[in-house]
């Protein structure tokens, strides 16, 4: 049995603990032992949960241990590369309502919310925080460290690239490319290739400036 570490009790972490105990493999493959944070007292309030094991500076990474990550924003990255600096293996958390098509290829530490779909022939790089409700069609790719809110539609074949942030109820229409370092904002619907570093609004979606 695999002893899973949460990284972050924030909101997030203490969501993703939530998805933990309901994704396929719990009480199987790994149950959850704890989290790292900086701030020690980030569960004082809360009950029900977990100890806070140590930091994330200093925790030191054993054989048994794996990890997920709930930090967002532009730290994400680094505070997972400093813990595989240090030896932590990253695992994927798939919720069990989540449906996951024919020879879809997934790659490490992703995140798959409640009564996702992906659809058949899909590739998933590493990192990609895929939020519930939402359905990436067949033969979609999707790069690295990109977060998709609930209720985001990818009609079949678009690309997606690294860094993304496609927010809640985008819809990335069929045969789009989206680039790197994208903002797609909430409703927007994406109809024509995005450049890398664009952020996108409205219906159909325009390119702010």
């Amino acid at each position: 049995m695999q002893n899973l570490i949460i990284i972050g009790a924030g909101g997030m972490g203490r969501t993703m603990y939530d998805l933990a105990r309901e994704s396929i493999g719990y009480g199987s493959k790994f149950e959850v032992v704890g989290f790292i944070d900086d701030n020690l007292d980030a569960l004082a309030d809360f009950k029900n949960y977990p100890p806070i094991l140590g930091t994330i500076a200093t925790y030191e990474c054993k054989a048994e241990d794996v990890f997920v990550c709930s930090i967002g924003g532009r730290s994400r990255k680094a505070c997972i590369e400093q813990l595989v600096v240090r030896g932590a293996d990253f695992i994927s958390l798939i919720h069990h309502t989540a449906r996951i098509g024919t020879n879809v290829r997934m790659g490490k530490g992703n995140l798959v919310g409640a009564f996702t779909t992906i659809a058949a022939d899909a590739i998933l790089g590493d990192f990609n925080f895929i939020q519930s409700l939402t359905i990436i069609g067949h033969d979609v790719k999707i790069g690295d460290w990109n977060r998709i809110d609930s209720q985001v539609m990818m009609v079949g074949a678009t690309t997606i690239g690294n860094h993304n942030m496609i927010h809640t109820g985008a819809m990335i229409n069929h045969n789009v490319h989206i680039g790197d370092n994208c903002t797609i904002g909430a409703c927007s619907f994406v109809t024509m290739d995005v450049e890398s570093g664009s952020t996108l609004f409205s219906s159909p979606a325009r390119r702010l400036k």
